[in-house]
């Protein structure tokens, strides 16, 4: 039951985080949104995912993991039906925001369960069950557009249809934590280490770093690939969907089958080797033109392990304080995804009107500045990465 809800709970993660690929341009074009108003959209809802990070932990601490999970479900169910219903921008931004809190509670919610069920091959388990993540984001973007374009007794579903159906399967997930018992609640509040302590490590700041460019260059994929293969090449929608699910294949298989991998040569060192690879294939994918565009996908095999590989590292580095770990590391990273996203938008919009608003070429300049955002926090990730691996080499504490 403590697997099926691990595993189920990846699986809604990924089909939330990765539905919007398809549904942004449909989105953008029904309240006239530009790029920039795009990028703050979804750094507004990364916020929501900010602030409910910021708050789950001690939810966790006075309710208990199980309860924080099933509401952290329940929300992105509701937000899924207010999303269907809303016809004006603010209330689907209101919708939407809500989404982001369930997405931040959930998050939160599963790395404390896997930090408290893996004790024993940490690296190996964290990726497989991440995998099943990766597993749902690859066939997310197919599932959508097949599915607004369905129509019922006359009616299309449509993106707002769309994330309805997809939402509303959070409910099965809380089936089964219903029916689970976890550990770790227990645990004494003197025996768990204080989060002033956790702050004055260097590593755990230096983690921070490594997880907000790594995760931020993961998720602005979901968001902005679609949109670029689209725009700067003229894909058609489902075309794009399937670069994006190549992505997210590439992105599943490698947590799938190289967790054993990052317990076999040290978490630190994995961390570089896989955020470079990223780095080198989309810095790659962007100059080498349409005809290297599937090295946007293969770049899913390096960001993919690093999520889970620091969320294996803290889990290891800190057994008895992995909840305030976790929840400062991930809190501190949705700060840094909110920063990126406007980043990604503003840059589009800038390097667009400096080499011609009007024109085509001026929107693919613009298009690819943004997108070499994407692979510049790949590689500050493995740049971070390094600077770790020699603080923790001179303390022979590598892990």
């Amino acid at each position: 039951m403590q697997l099926a809800t691990i595993f189920l709970g990846f699986v809604i993660f990924g089909f939330s985080e990765n539905i919007k690929g398809p549904a942004i341009p449909r989105i953008q074009y029904d309240f006239m949104l530009n790029e920039s108003q795009l990028g703050t959209l979804l750094s507004l809802n990364a916020l929501g995912y900010l602030i409910a990070c910021s708050f789950t932990a001690y939810l966790t601490r006075i309710w208990g993991i199980k309860l924080v999970t099933i509401m952290a479900f329940a929300s992105m169910t509701l937000s899924g039906v207010l999303i269907f219903f809303s016809h004006h921008y603010f209330m689907f931004s209101a919708s939407y925001f809500l989404m982001y809190i369930g997405n931040g509670m959930l998050e939160i919610g599963l790395a404390i369960l896997g930090a408290r069920i893996f004790v024993k091959n940490t690296g190996t388990m964290m990726n497989l069950s991440h995998g099943f993540y990766g597993l749902s984001s690859t066939v997310a973007p197919l599932i959508a557009t097949g599915l607004m374009g369905i129509t019922v007794n006359g009616y299309t579903l449509d993106w707002r249809g769309m994330y309805l159906v997809m939402l509303l399967l959070s409910l099965v997930p809380i089936v089964f934590a219903l029916f689970s018992t976890f550990p770790g609640d227990d645990i004494q509040h003197e025996d768990r280490i204080p989060l002033k302590a956790l702050m004055k490590d260097p590593v755990l700041w230096l983690m921070v770093f490594v997880l907000s460019f790594g995760v931020v260059s993961e998720l602005a994929v979901g968001g902005w690939l679609v949109n670029f293969l689209e725009k700067a090449y003229h894909w058609d929608t489902v075309k794009a969907s399937g670069m994006l699910s190549a992505f997210f294949l590439c992105f599943a298989l490698a947590r799938l089958l190289l967790g054993p991998l990052t317990d076999r040569i040290g978490f630190t060192l994995s961390l570089i080797l896989f955020s470079g690879f990223s780095a080198v294939c989309t810095f790659a994918g962007i100059i080498g033109g349409e005809g290297f565009a599937f090295l946007f996908a293969a770049a899913g095999i390096g960001i993919a392990m690093i999520y889970p590989t620091v969320m294996a590292f803290i889990a290891k580095r800190y057994p008895n304080g992995s909840d305030t770990a976790i929840t400062f590391t991930v809190t501190l990273m949705g700060l840094g995804s909110v920063i990126g996203n406007y980043l990604i938008g503003g840059v589009i919009e800038t390097v667009k009107k400096l080499a011609g608003a009007d024109s085509q070429v001026g929107l693919l300049r613009g298009l690819q500045a943004g997108y070499g955002v994407i692979g510049l926090c790949a590689a500050l990730c493995a740049v971070t990465g390094l600077i770790l691996y020699g603080y923790l080499s001179k303390r022979r504490e590598l892990i």
